[in-house]
């Protein structure tokens, strides 16, 4: 049976078009090699590796899903994860407080095995404490001390000295119960100060997390969760596609060489315990114009294997997986789960019988072609309002409903490659109007 929460955070996650953070395991059909090659970095990042991988798909075609898929199965294997989506306003280089602000949505984020949805900050800082404190009983010190000796591995690393002074104060509220000094402490390490001035007043430190900062705070973090008994540190960041957006060519360009910077550091072998998953679209990473392909060291570094090119084969240990399409199969097994999910696990109450699914997919294929299972968040969704239609009036027939379903192919509101073109022209019409009437 499945648990009523886990029902309803599934439906209304995917009638909303968005991935639920629960339940993932009632849904998931497919892409077994795929997972498999994952769960693989998954097992190095805990075994003091590294690991850094591209997440390559259309829009709709279920990136954000395997990224929360991957997310759940490192949780499971003792990690500590981080996820956030870029936008406009959050990038991984800016200076307008624009990566300050994605690092603080990271942050916010982290999630261990027994909080799972984010806010797991305070819980990785008391395990620390603890774990110091069993260590001062068991050698018979001062808790201070150990806490102390663990927290200067940090100085070794850029801005860790600060890092380092921030955690302890939060050992010093943890044991005078100053709530208030926790909160500022937590304020801090999520990246929320903008001034050196507040930072000073409310902590007696001068510096704080800024955008020139984030990864080596990303650094400083992974360290902190391992000396807090955990595995290790997974970084998933999903629409990338934004830096591809960016019109300003020096502004995209510090972007990629921030991505450059992360992918060198993580695969040289200078650092252990952490991993970064990004995912973007096809454009984000081949455009030789505007994508990733636009910055050499970036495209030799994220070329396709020759061999699994020239064979028509899928190599799933590459940087950059490409991800497959659901087949029909695919997304008929899918709709099962679904149908099971909506039913609660129970077998007597499914609203639709398997023609029903049949006669759906074939209704999909007719209106959109093959968009139906190549990116089936709206396939997903249609079929889903049909069962809550079913499930609310008992006396409609499935077969009566299933031509009246409106389903349209999936993509953005604006295309990326309209957003490009806007932008240009409207470029170019400033250009030509800067000097209609210019005179020397």
């Amino acid at each position: 049976m499945i648990k009523p929460k886990e029902r309803e955070t599934i439906i209304q996650s995917l009638k909303s078009g968005v991935v639920p953070r629960l339940g993932l395991q009632h849904i998931q059909v497919g892409r077994s090699e795929e997972l498999k090659s994952f769960v693989n970095d998954v097992t190095t990042i805990a075994e003091g590796g590294t690991s850094f991988r591209f997440v390559i798909g259309e829009y709709g075609s279920g990136k954000t899903f395997f990224l929360s898929l991957v997310r759940s199965i490192a949780l499971q294997k003792g990690l500590v994860t981080m996820n956030a989506d870029l936008s406009p306003t959050k990038r991984l280089h800016g200076t307008d407080g624009h990566a300050r602000v994605l690092l603080s949505e990271l942050i916010s984020s982290i999630s261990t095995r027994t909080k799972q949805d984010g806010n797991a900050l305070p819980n990785i800082l008391e395990k620390f404490i603890s774990k110091a404190r069993a260590e001062a009983e068991q050698n018979s010190r001062e808790v201070a001390s150990v806490i102390y000796e663990q927290l200067s591995d940090l100085n070794e690393y850029p801005g860790g000295y600060t890092f380092a002074q921030v955690v302890n104060k939060y050992w010093t509220a943890y044991e005078s119960g100053d709530d208030m000094l926790k909160d500022r402490v937590l304020r801090w390490l999520k990246a929320e100060y903008s001034t050196k001035t507040d930072s000073l007043r409310d902590l007696g430190v001068r510096e704080f997390i800024n955008d020139a900062s984030f990864f080596n705070t990303l650094k400083l973090y992974s360290i902190l969760v391992q000396k807090a008994g955990y595995s290790g540190l997974l970084v998933c960041m999903d629409e990338m596609v934004n830096l591809y957006k960016i019109s300003n060519s020096v502004s995209r360009k510090a972007n990629y060489e921030e991505i450059l910077n992360i992918l060198n550091n993580t695969l040289q072998g200078t650092l252990s315990h952490i991993g970064f998953i990004m995912s973007g679209t096809p454009e984000f990473l081949t455009d030789g114009n505007r994508g990733l392909y636009s910055y050499e060291a970036l495209k030799s570094r994220l070329a396709e294997n020759s061999f699994s090119k020239s064979l028509g084969l899928t190599d799933y240990n590459s940087i950059v997986l490409r991800l497959a399409n659901l087949t029909k199969e695919e997304l008929y097994l899918l709709l099962m789960n679904l149908r099971n999910v909506f039913a609660g696990g129970d077998e007597s109450k499914y609203l639709v019988p398997n023609d029903a699914l049949l006669a759906y997919l074939n209704h999909c294929a007719n209106k959109i072609g093959d968009s139906y299972f190549r990116t089936p968040r709206n396939t997903i969704k249609g079929f889903l309002d049909l069962l809550s239609m079913l499930e609310q009036y008992p006396d409609l027939k499935w077969s009566d409903m299933i031509e009246q379903i409106e389903v349209v192919r999936d993509a953005e509101s604006t295309e990326v490659g309209e957003i490009i073109a806007q932008q240009n022209e409207s470029h170019n019409n400033i250009d030509d109007d800067a000097f209609a009437s210019f005179k020397l």
